[in-house]
């Protein structure tokens, strides 16, 4: 991979790519990115975690909320997950809405958008004995095709925090946009005046400004899907699951660095030039601007929640109080240390948050979370 990023750059007319080039390439190149070989990538013997993989409550709690969409709120049984990693998630989802709702279930379609073809055959690994309520597709621009008009629930978990980003830097008193270029057969930045149109764009748009030596990423792929979604969904409530700031947390010194990273083996890697097509590139989404641009494509916003207040208000302590069994090794006990282990302070739900967008619905949301004497304000 690191060799095919050079021949890139020296096929560049200038002798760089920017940012969010290299991130297409060491993620998503069809033989050689991160995403798209055979390797492990979540778990124990993967690069990183996700809720989901941590206990199937996770899933649990969404398939009630599903169902309690379609039954009480008239929204179609129908389910698109952009992204679905190891189909852990979707094999939670169903399971629980076949023993809750029998009835909807068999008028149910559970759709997965899933570019990484490792992924897919871990998916159908993994929901072999579901397949008959799944359908899926390689490509957002098939599900397009075959769906252009949806009326359902979006659900995604840790899917913009993957999309590539342009890198721009405050220097001066003057912005530049960071480019990769080669130095003596290694990967270096290099600084460039800002002239990217777009990226001049979205500053002015979402009225962004930065201070001198503050890095901050451009997340332009996420703002162009955001977009294209507003025209496909016509009716329904969207789930976003991820790690991101306001506009302004953006704005603390603590930030000012900006938040391109790498995970390798489970270690934050600082440096997200080492190790291409080896490890995860990630960055933490614009919250207000998936609120921005998605009001503009027609989405109302509903509530943007830290997970571990979304799982207690969704009633996740009920999977807990239920199932308590004194035996440690036992289903019921493993399943307590992991709602343990959801909920717990410094916990991987306090740096995750969730927010719930609608389009053409009247949702009465205050059916769906109940207050809770233990939900954290």
């Amino acid at each position: 991979m690191k060799s095919f990023i050079h021949e890139a750059i020296e096929r560049s007319e200038e002798g760089k790519i920017s940012y969010s080039e290299y991130m297409h390439l060491a993620l998503y190149d069809p033989k050689l990115g991160y995403y798209m070989r055979e390797k492990e990538k979540i778990g124990r013997f993967g690069d990183f975690i996700t809720s989901s993989n941590i206990s199937d409550v996770f899933g649990q709690l969404f398939a009630k909320i599903f169902i309690q969409l379609v039954e009480t709120e008239n929204i179609p049984p129908l389910i698109c997950e952009i992204g679905g990693g190891n189909g852990r998630f979707a094999r939670a989802v169903l399971q629980e809405w076949q023993k809750r709702s029998p009835d909807t279930y068999d008028r149910l379609t559970y759709m997965m958008i899933e570019t990484s073809p490792y992924h897919r055959t871990k998916q159908k690994e993994t929901l072999h004995h579901l397949s008959e309520s799944i359908v899926w597709y390689e490509r957002i621009e098939q599900f397009y095709q075959d769906v252009p008009r949806f009326s359902g629930i979006v659900f995604s978990n840790e899917l913009f925090d993957a999309f590539p980003v342009h890198v721009i830097q405050k220097k001066e008193n003057g912005l530049y946009e960071i480019f990769i270029t080669s130095r003596e057969g290694q990967l270096v930045e290099t600084m460039v005046p800002l002239e990217n149109e777009e990226i001049i764009a979205y500053l002015q748009e979402r009225n962004i400004s930065l201070v001198d030596g503050q890095r901050f990423e451009v997340p332009l792929m996420m703002k162009q899907f955001i977009l294209e979604m507003g025209s496909l969904l016509q009716k329904g409530v969207l789930f976003t699951v991820d790690y991101g700031y306001t506009d302004e947390e953006w704005q603390l010194p603590a930030r000012r660095e900006g938040s391109l990273r790498g995970y390798y083996q489970h270690q934050l890697i600082t440096n997200p030039l080492v190790f291409p097509g080896e490890m995860d590139l990630t960055t933490h989404i614009q919250w207000d601007a998936l609120r921005m641009y998605g009001e503009e494509a027609g989405w109302k916003f509903v509530k943007l929640i830290r997970q571990d207040q979304f799982l207690l208000e969704a009633g996740i302590l009920e999977y807990l109080m239920e199932h308590y069994d004194p035996n440690p090794f036992s289903e019921q006990s493993r399943q307590n240390r992991a709602i343990r282990t959801l909920l717990m302070d410094g916990g991987i739900s306090t740096a995750f948050q969730v927010m719930i967008q609608q389009k053409n619905v009247l949702i009465q949301w205050d059916n769906m979370f109940k207050e809770h004497p233990f939900v954290r304000r």
